[in-house]
């Protein structure tokens, strides 16, 4: 099974990421928008409790912290995907990094850079046009994060939460 693990963000803003993504991300049926925090690998039913077991802890050793996001950005060229930029805070980088120790036998493919996409496999004009538009959206919005969710894939594709981890104390 295909295992990833997320922060949702709050319906204001998942349904602002939502108003792109229905036009522009053709995953928008698959999952909610979200801000990954470890991509998608393959384990068993057996290992998901154990990584499960794992995140309990690391989210013991966090807080709730702020999420905030101020405009909208893309990977270009190194890929078509347009986001809402989230801005990487101590808190956020130490929590994606912990759950990335955790599961060293997984590598990173790319360095971390907090968002939530709201368009993908665009092509190169469709890319320039919409970001061409999007990118002097001024986005200010700011949350409190208070838990993460280990999610798993359906055999349609779509995602589902298998356990969410509030952060700190129990």
């Amino acid at each position: 099974m295909k295992f990833g693990v997320v922060i949702f963000p709050s319906k204001k803003l998942q349904d602002l990421a939502n108003s792109y993504r229905k036009r522009y991300d053709p995953h928008y049926s698959l999952i909610t928008p979200h801000l990954t925090l470890k991509y998608s690998f393959e384990a068993t039913e057996e290992e998901a409790k154990e990584y499960a077991e794992k995140l309990r802890r690391v989210a013991v050793n966090h807080n709730a912290f702020p999420l905030k996001t101020s405009k909208i950005s893309s990977f270009q060229p190194v890929n078509n995907v347009i986001y809402l930029k989230v801005d990487k805070t101590e808190e956020l980088s130490a929590l994606h990094n912990e759950i990335n120790q955790e599961f060293s036998e997984q590598n990173l493919d790319y360095a971390f850079v907090p968002h939530i996409t709201i368009g993908q496999k665009l092509s190169n004009d469709e890319h320039s046009d919409v970001f061409g538009s999007l990118r002097m959206t001024k986005i200010n919005h700011e949350e409190t994060v208070d838990r993460f969710h280990l999610l798993y894939q359906l055999e349609n594709g779509s995602w589902t939460v298998y356990e969410t981890f509030r952060l700190g104390k129990e």
